[in-house]
């Protein structure tokens, strides 16, 4: 198995102020432009970025000699010299983990997003046998895959931010996170970085090609519990220990749930995945689905509970979404998360709601386009991107 070190890419497709010299700036752009729009000839490359056609060449030369991108098949033209088109090398690939409470899905993903193999894994509720579960499952896709891998991508629920006073912040997670770190590093030699799901989801956003990386972005996290990564000036706002974007964990009433994070009443407690199964118990009176999916299908069949349960949620979501367009005014607000699946049931009601009473030119808001991807995919740039360093 070819595993190599890896340079990280600007972050946005476009030039912006920066410390570095011109010949990095002008591969990261060239890069950037294969990458969003594959495939494309060395003449497209000239006239997007405005380069002269021998620096494009030449920058397109490294970039296919280090492997990171590849020539393919010549295009016909009806007149003149037809030219051979550029993509990313999709023999190239990373290792995404989405670590969840109860299960884990690992995949293998190519540098354009393709997810190459998947598994989805129950973690054992025995704490001390997670790690070697995950780590076995890791070694399994990298086993049947021929391919050169550039690293392992976590996106997990909470901070795994280090510091002296707060090492780490995962209130639903029960087993030591950064363990598992340390152990796939060690274990398969590849490079692990590792953040807030939320935060992935943001440099997913911008690297895919959703959003262009030059305007203030959030993506709201919407699962067990709900996160936020918050992107503002072509970086992911991290504030002190990392613990920028937990809106989750404000609280909306004083006498409400118990949070995971010990504190009651978070906004989570009333908009999350879990809400919303409890809010199915207590209109039935009846144990709710085995699963906020499983919830979620009764309403797409019609199941006027199940209904009533998600819009009680989302009246919950819009509301907290509207804290966030007031609190930071992005001009664009993201969802990511199962309710994405039926938006076009719930959207409306979550987007009239965060419109409710709010200040002048609310966010545009919108689900993920990715909405059973979006958090594996985060891997590649989480991996691939310099600014998740």
């Amino acid at each position: 198995m070819n595993r190599k070190p890896s340079t990280h890419f600007a972050f946005t497709g476009r030039k912006s102020a920066s410390n570095k010299m011109p010949r990095e700036i002008n591969r990261n752009l060239v890069f950037n432009l294969i990458r969003i729009h594959q495939p494309l000839s060395r003449a497209d490359l000239a006239r997007i970025s405005g380069l002269q056609r021998s620096t494009i060449s030449l920058i397109v030369d490294v970039l296919i000699r280090e492997r990171w991108i590849s020539e393919g098949s010549t295009v016909s033209l009806p007149r003149g010299r037809s030219p051979t088109v550029l993509h990313l090398n999709n023999q190239r690939a990373v290792i995404a983990l989405d670590i969840q409470p109860s299960e884990i899905s690992v995949a293998a993903i190519d540098l354009g997003g393709m997810i190459i193999a998947q598994n989805k894994v129950p973690l054992p509720a025995d704490p001390t046998k997670v790690i070697q579960t995950i780590v076995r499952e890791v070694k399994k896709i990298l086993a049947i895959n021929g391919r050169s891998f550039d690293g392992i991508g976590i996106s997990i629920p909470g901070r795994p931010e280090t510091s002296p006073e707060n090492p780490v912040f995962t209130p639903r997670i029960l087993w030591p996170v950064l363990e598992l770190k340390r152990k796939l590093q060690r274990t398969t030699s590849l490079r692990v970085k590792m953040d807030n799901v939320a935060n992935a989801c943001v440099l997913s956003e911008v690297w895919f090609g959703e959003s262009d990386g030059l305007h203030d972005l959030v993506v709201v996290n919407v699962s067990e519990g709900i996160g936020a990564g918050i992107f503002v000036n072509g970086r992911i706002l991290r504030g002190r220990d990392g613990m920028a974007g937990e809106f989750g964990h404000v609280q909306i009433e004083s006498d409400g749930p118990l949070c995971p994070c010990g504190g009651t009443g978070c906004w989570e407690s009333f908009a999350s995945n879990r809400a919303a199964l409890r809010y199915f118990q207590e209109i039935t009176g009846k144990p709710s689905p085995p699963s906020f999916e499983a919830l979620l299908r009764l309403a797409q069949n019609g199941n006027d509970f199940a209904v009533q349960a998600i819009n009680k949620m989302s009246l919950s979501l819009g509301r907290g979404l509207r804290m966030i367009a007031s609190a930071l005014a992005p001009t664009e607000i993201v969802v990511v998360g199962e309710i994405t699946n039926a938006w076009y049931l719930f959207g409306p009601k979550i987007e009239a709601e965060m419109k409710h009473n709010s200040l002048p030119n609310p966010p545009r808001l919108r689900p993920s386009v990715e909405a059973n991807t979006a958090r594996l995919r985060s891997a590649v740039a989480l991996v691939m991107s310099e600014v998740a360093l």
